[in-house]
């Protein structure tokens, strides 16, 4: 069997291998590129990739495939970055690992030179973790900036509240549906691909790519003021039929057009120049270099298969850890504060999935100012069970409450506006406590259960919102910071509610 042919056997058969030993990941990712409309387009990242190598065939033939020892090291980082995501409970790290996974393989069984030949492919497939959700609050935020700009500039009386905008033909919400996400991450793969195939210069690549990402935040602000405008005229339920017509067939479909008409005479990459410079890769130094640290075929898949393994049994001992917690908790008394019935003005239950137990309570003192205290405690973290999971605490998606900015700054908290139907008002400040972090960041606490889970250390996780719904005559932030004052040091508040036995 010719090396080229033996090569691409194991190649093939390593990546089936993986793609079955994390399956789990690969169908969450599919899910989403199924059914969630802000990724349906990665379902043309596999054959996108496919043509992308096929384009540099002629070029790849001309190397020899020879497994690389240090290749062993990126599919350990590749590994790694897997077993952090399992640690953290955080899919989007699980994902990345998965997917770095394949051209760490590749660079291992095929060696450095080969790899180069095909760097851009490999870099690609990046493109198949569905990312993107962490930027849909900010996008929120300047789509609703931007819109009511224009409305202003069109002379149509408007208010913003967040991302609520009042006219007088009603409230509109610029919702996360409205963010416009989805279009800005598939402009982002377009301008990268684009940018490759059809540029030699990285000034006019670079430019082009930053005009994928203006444009389409720009055109979303546009298109939120059409709906806006056209419903000062037509209602706004018609405006909203047509805004979804236009949004989903017409207006992003211009908009594309329009950024490659206009780049179109920018290209510099003629139609038959190759996508890679052999002569340059034939010879590199460092590539020469590089290859005098070869591994033999069968040691190379051996020493590959004891690193996933490996990581695959580091991660189920961690999912095994579990704090002690008591089989029951209560909220405290505090001082100046009473307990009485919780009867908000629009319901609203914080999400905790998963937790061993959940608290929820409201206090009110002499002066009338009320506080809404919710608590879970979680003997571990983990897929299912994590505090600062993605629609758990505060701000719970699909539900009648929606985010509308961040709220006063607190020491240690996340600080969140809701609404509900537009005219009811809470301020929530969140607290997350594991060991002794006391933080409002989710990104610090997953740190910190990464930490535990790598020495293999259990440590229980709690997560407190303390929230006021606005009120006349109260002020909700005045009201939970003198809530704060009278509970002392939350860290220790929540420590001392989970140590109830």
């Amino acid at each position: 069997m010719s090396p080229w042919r033996r090569s691409l056997v194991v190649l093939g058969l390593s990546w089936l291998a993986l793609i079955i030993a994390f399956a789990g990941d690969w169908l969450a990712m599919f899910d989403q590129w199924w059914n969630s409309s802000t990724y349906n387009h990665i379902l043309l990242i596999p054959a996108i990739i496919g043509w992308l190598a096929w384009q540099r065939r002629d070029a790849v033939v001309q190397f020899t495939p020879q497994p690389w020892r240090w290749g062993l090291l990126a599919l350990a980082a590749a590994v790694l970055l897997w077993v952090l995501g399992a640690f953290a409970g955080l899919d989007l790290l699980r994902q990345a690992g998965v997917v770095a996974m394949l051209p760490a393989s590749a660079l291992l069984l095929l060696g450095p030179r080969v790899f180069a030949a095909l760097l851009f492919p490999f870099t690609y497939m990046a493109f198949l973790i569905p990312f993107g959700d962490e930027l849909v609050p900010p996008l929120q935020t300047i789509t609703a900036q931007l819109t009511v700009a224009l409305v202003h500039a069109s002379q149509i009386p408007a208010t913003i509240n967040g991302v609520f905008i009042d006219t007088p033909a009603g409230l509109f919400e610029v919702a996360e549906a409205c963010s416009g996400v989805k279009f800005l991450i598939a402009m982002i793969a377009l301008g990268v691909l684009v940018g490759n195939v059809c540029f030699i210069s990285w000034r006019r690549r670079i430019a082009f790519f930053v005009l994928c990402l203006i444009v389409p935040i720009l055109a979303n602000g546009v298109r939120a003021w059409g709906t806006i405008f056209a419903a000062q005229y037509v209602g706004v339920e018609r405006a909203g039929g047509i805004d979804h017509l236009i949004y989903g067939w017409v207006f992003f479909a211009l908009v594309i057009v329009a950024v490659l008409g206009l780049s179109w005479r920018f290209f510099d990459r003629g139609i038959d120049d190759p996508l890679v410079n052999l002569e340059r890769l034939q010879t590199m130094s460092l590539l020469a270099k590089a290859e005098r640290a070869p591994i033999a075929l069968p040691l190379a898949v051996l020493g590959g298969a004891l690193l996933v393994l490996g990581g695959s049994v580091w991660a189920s001992a961690a999912d095994t850890l579990s704090a002690p917690v008591p089989r029951q908790v209560f909220l405290p008394e505090v001082p100046g504060w009473t307990r009485i019935a919780y009867q908000p003005q629009a319901a609203w239950q914080p999400r905790a999935n998963g937790a061993d137990h959940r608290l929820l309570g409201r206090y009110r003192d002499v002066g009338g100012n009320e506080v809404d205290v919710f608590y879970a405690l979680y003997a571990s973290q983990g897929d299912g069970h994590e505090a600062g999971g993605f629609g758990q605490g505060a701000v719970i998606p699909e539900s009648p409450w929606s985010w509308t900015s961040n709220g006063p700054a607190m020491a240690s908290a996340r600080s969140d506006r809701l609404t509900a139907g537009g005219n009811i008002e809470r301020l929530a400040f969140t607290f997350y406590r594991t060991g002794t972090l006391l933080t409002g960041s989710n990104a610090q606490l997953k740190l910190a259960n990464i930490a535990g889970r790598l020495l293999l250390r259990p440590r229980p996780t709690a997560l407190l919102i303390l929230s006021a719904e606005q009120r006349p005559g109260h002020d909700a932030a005045a009201e939970v910071r003198g809530f704060r004052s009278a509970i002392g040091d939350p860290g220790v508040w929540m420590d001392r509610i989970a140590e109830h036995r």
